[in-house]
């Protein structure tokens, strides 16, 4: 039995280390293309990247869950749905390189950023879940990580306000 929980606890650190590599690699194809003005290839492997591994550690942690572990419904949601945006957003942004129009490759941050924010919800409820110390229902760690994201969004929504007027 310690194995099996042992073995548990081994596989979700993986995963967790995995999702957060997503988090990394994700997070530096979104503001280097933000910071650059238009979506260049090299955007695309990031976002590529950051899918692949949050693919990969959402798989593992799925496994963990299956196998006795404590899933929550409302993070397997919003992971879910987080990842399908991931999936649209890197095909999309494939389709706007390769057809090339330079108004869509400058208006894609729009898109990457709005994607970004909302995969930090499923991102940061796993964190909060995941952590002893921090004890939080399912739906307070919700309201949290979705607070916490609002707040961000209007960050950004204020600071691009700001630059377009600075223009």
């Amino acid at each position: 039995m310690e194995t099996a929980i042992s073995s548990n606890m081994g596989m979700v650190m993986v995963a967790a280390v995995i999702i957060t590599l997503a988090l990394v690699f994700y997070t530096i194809g979104v503001f280097a293309e933000r910071k650059s003005g238009v979506l260049r290839p090299k955007h695309l492997a990031f976002f590529w990247t950051g899918f692949v591994f949050d693919t990969a550690g959402t798989t593992i942690m799925s496994q963990v869950a299956g196998g006795g572990g404590s899933g929550s419904p409302l993070h397997a949601i919003t992971g879910v749905l987080a990842l399908s945006l991931m999936l649209f957003h890197a095909v999309w942004a494939t389709l706007v390189i390769i057809r090339g129009n330079d108004r869509s490759k400058a208006n894609f941050h729009r898109l990457s950023i709005g994607v970004w924010l909302f995969w930090l919800i499923p991102y940061g409820v796993g964190m909060m879940l995941g952590m002893p110390m921090i004890h939080l229902s399912d739906e307070a760690a919700l309201a949290v990580c979705v607070v916490a994201v609002l707040a961000l969004g209007i960050y950004f929504c204020v600071k691009a306000n700001k630059e377009r007027l600075a223009h």
